[in-house]
């Protein structure tokens, strides 16, 4: 049991449209081969999970998004909570379970795909088999 009740950190919930997602192009012309002409049936790559975290970083450009997990959802909207945290806080500063999301190189992780969520998208985890996919069965 994590009391979230600590100064530093920062509960924000954040609402995200459901479903698939329309190609922005104009009048459906989308231009190139047949192959990148569709426009309806899109599917996004990342969670929409991964689409909040980069929400509530966008907005809050001075914290740092930890993680997220997920809070309910209705026919039209998935709710999500992105915990963040207060780099420039001094009990965050000072606590050495966390102080490590004070580095610079720890600005926008969410971006980066560097949280759970988005990393769950980047196909890590079974070295190139799961990446390529399509390649590893090609061979058998």
């Amino acid at each position: 049991n994590v009391n979230w009740h600590i100064l530093g950190y920062v509960i924000y919930r954040v609402r995200v449209r459901r479903g698939g997602h329309k190609r922005p192009v104009t009048k459906g012309q989308t231009y190139g081969k047949p192959k990148s002409h569709g426009v309806n049936q899109l599917k996004l790559a990342k969670s929409l999970r991964a689409v909040a975290e980069q929400r509530a970083g966008r907005r809050c450009g001075a914290l740092r998004v930890l993680n997220s997990y997920w809070v309910g959802q209705d026919s039209t909207y998935k709710f999500f909570e992105v915990i963040m945290v207060d780099p420039f806080h001094n009990a965050i500063r000072h606590d050495p379970h966390i102080q490590w999301i004070c580095k610079p190189t720890m600005k926008h992780r969410e971006m980066r795909g560097l949280t759970a969520a988005s990393k769950s998208s980047r196909g890590l985890g079974k070295g190139e088999f799961k990446t390529n996919m399509l390649r590893f069965q090609a061979l058998f």
